[in-house]
């Protein structure tokens, strides 16, 4: 007789409980897709904090107060005024200190040493949190081997991210500088907005990794289109945020819509060659920035327009609405920051929404992967 039939009485049979596992198998890959994709949003949060840190070091001048790079020994901060004093002679060194905090005593070197040593600190935390649950859920088998070469790839990314953050503050510490060089800033700007924007994908993916069936209308189509277009174009405002904040052009013309009564800035095409006024003619630097930033307002009021008028599902709607209000609040900040003349608060604050409207450019053009083809649909293979 067939092992199957028998059982004791009261126990149920192998083939009863192949059969219940079998049925528990989609609430357990369901199960699982929350336990990660809540870890992964977890990160991005964090993530979100080290782009405010960053900011607040930036604009506090704060950045070059640590000249030592140590990846593991450095998470123990100064204990003892032998310590600080040595961190301190180290930093009075630099021009930073003689040309700008020239004689802030030992207690003002503390002041600046605490933002930065947090920044750096939570960026370790970060690799941290990203690792250990990583490897807590290969073990378990929640995740494919496919997910867990992705996100081991992120790890190394994240790593290689600190030393580009180590190679943009040396920079700083040249003899002829005051502060990081502009295109290093844009590099280590450009590299967490890439990372972040590559984990929240991922998140939302492990979240929902079906997209919502929604009618391949023309307007539809072209609703989704104008989201790409947008986050692309985002893109680009970020890396010419980076290079206003490293040139600090956003201290000259200080009005808005005119700069100073003029639509284009006096001078702007007085570097030759002509390309290097994208990067160091100071008024060119902060046009470029505003007008890619009132291209991306246009282009996602543009698909606001396309999509509230054609055939998309109410999550859709709603996502194209919280992007149009996103793109407004990023837009009066980043006015309210030019019009201050950048106090380290607004500044900050810009920087971060920065990341929180690509955020919600993401969470809309995921929303829209339905139209006309999935667009970054996991397969089966990546999912937990």
């Amino acid at each position: 007789m067939p092992s199957d039939t028998i059982a004791s009485p009261g126990s149920p049979s192998r083939v009863t409980r192949f059969r219940a596992q079998y049925d528990a198998g989609p609430a357990t890959t369901a199960r699982n897709d929350r336990r990660v994709s809540s870890w992964l949003f977890a990160i991005c949060f964090m993530l979100l904090g080290m782009i405010a840190l960053g900011g607040a070091t930036r604009l506090t001048g704060s950045g070059l107060s640590i000249m030592e790079w140590k990846p593991l020994s450095g998470i123990v901060p100064p204990l003892t005024h032998a310590q600080w004093a040595h961190l301190f002679a180290l930093y009075q060194q630099i021009p930073q200190y003689r040309l700008e905090h020239q004689g802030f005593g030992l207690a003002g070197f503390q002041h600046i040493f605490w933002l930065e040593w947090i920044h750096r600190f939570w960026g370790r935390m970060i690799g941290l949190v990203l690792f250990v649950p990583l490897v807590f859920f290969a073990a378990t088998g929640a995740i494919g081997w496919r997910m867990i070469a992705r996100l081991l790839l992120f790890f190394v990314l994240g790593g290689l991210q600190g030393a580009i953050g180590w190679f943009m503050v040396a920079s700083g510490f040249d003899p002829d500088s005051v502060a990081v060089a502009p295109a290093k800033l844009v590099l280590h700007l450009s590299f967490a907005f890439a990372l972040y924007a590559a984990i929240l994908w991922t998140a939302f993916s492990v979240r929902r990794p079906v997209p919502e069936p929604i009618a391949g209308s023309d307007g539809a189509v072209w609703t989704r289109r104008l989201v790409a277009v947008a986050a692309c174009v985002l893109a680009v405002t970020v890396v010419a945020g980076g290079f206003t904040a490293g040139t600090h052009a956003g201290f000259v013309y200080n009005s808005f819509p005119t700069m100073d009564g003029h639509l284009l800035p006096p001078h702007y095409g007085s570097l030759h060659p002509f390309w290097r006024n994208w990067f160091q003619n100071l008024g060119a630097v902060q046009f470029d920035h505003r007008a890619l930033a009132t291209l991306t307002a246009l282009t996602i009021g543009g698909a606001l327009v396309v999509g509230l008028r054609s055939s998309l599902t109410k999550n859709a709607h709603d996502a194209l609405m919280l992007l149009g209000w996103a793109v407004l609040a990023q837009y009066a900040l980043g006015i309210t920051t030019l019009l201050l003349v950048v106090p380290a608060w607004a500044g900050t604050l810009h920087q971060t929404f920065a990341a929180i409207l690509l955020s919600v450019t993401l969470f809309t053009l995921h929303r829209l992967r339905g139209v006309g083809g999935p667009i970054g649909r996991l397969s089966r293979s990546d999912r937990p």
